[in-house]
């Protein structure tokens, strides 16, 4: 017999997840998996690499090096690649996340960027404080959708901007908690303008936007989707 057809090996995909949330509590057990999903990362490829960053942070939302020149920039959920170690002519770059002192030790400790321990929906940080705010590949896996979208409208400047990359899913899952649809921009509306905003089809998130496959609304099957936004505040 097949280890899964086996009744335990079942059992514990239909059953671990809720022993573990048990035991942990459901924080814990999210930050648990973040971790582990990071942890084995590591182990596959060695060394975390972040080349391709800088892409989408420049040229994918027509930016140039020149407008990130002395300016104060957080990217939200940054995990431990260190997504802001290109930008080396910023004046400050952070890196927010609640689990940043693990990143740190894991691989971290080799970049120049800040990390910060913090959740979205405390930023740690004065009001007007950033030039430029992203959340690429996170803004779902916030506890708290609406305080967090409050949090990143109340840190970013007058003129600044907020940078978004999402997947776009009609479930909520253990490190996915906020499910949202391809209206999120419009929570940030009353203080913050859309420059741009596209739909891709796919859930391979930077590969995905690479082939720029436009998201057919007009197919209902339910699946992932990618959502981009740049919005600047008013």
């Amino acid at each position: 017999m097949e280890l899964r057809d086996s009744k335990f090996f079942i059992w514990y995909y239909e059953n671990a997840s809720k022993v573990l949330q048990f035991i942990f509590g459901k924080k814990r057990q999210k930050e648990f998996y973040e971790w582990l999903f990071w942890k084995i990362k590591k182990v596959k490829e060695k060394r975390l690499t972040n080349h391709h960053y800088e892409e989408f942070f420049t040229t994918y939302f027509s930016f140039s090096h020149a407008d990130y020149d002395g300016k104060k920039v957080m990217d939200i959920g940054c995990g431990p690649r260190g997504s802001l170690e290109w930008a080396k002519m910023t004046s400050e770059r952070i890196g927010l996340d609640t689990l940043a002192d693990k990143y740190v030790k894991l691989e971290g400790k080799h970049h120049k960027m800040k990390y910060v321990q913090a959740g979205s929906e405390a930023i740690p940080f004065e009001d007007n404080y950033f030039d430029f705010v992203s959340s690429f590949n996170s803004l779902d896996h916030v506890d708290d959708l609406d305080q967090s979208i409050k949090e990143i409208i109340r840190v970013v400047k007058s003129g600044g901007y907020f940078l978004l990359i999402s997947d776009i899913h009609s479930y909520p899952t253990i490190c996915e908690p906020s499910a949202f649809n391809w209206d999120i921009v419009e929570k940030f509306k009353a203080e913050m303008e859309v420059v741009s905003e596209n739909h891709y089809e796919g859930n391979l998130m930077y590969k995905s936007i690479r082939e720029g496959v436009k998201f057919d609304h007009a197919n209902k099957e339910d699946r992932y989707g990618i959502i981009t936004a740049l919005l600047k505040k008013k």
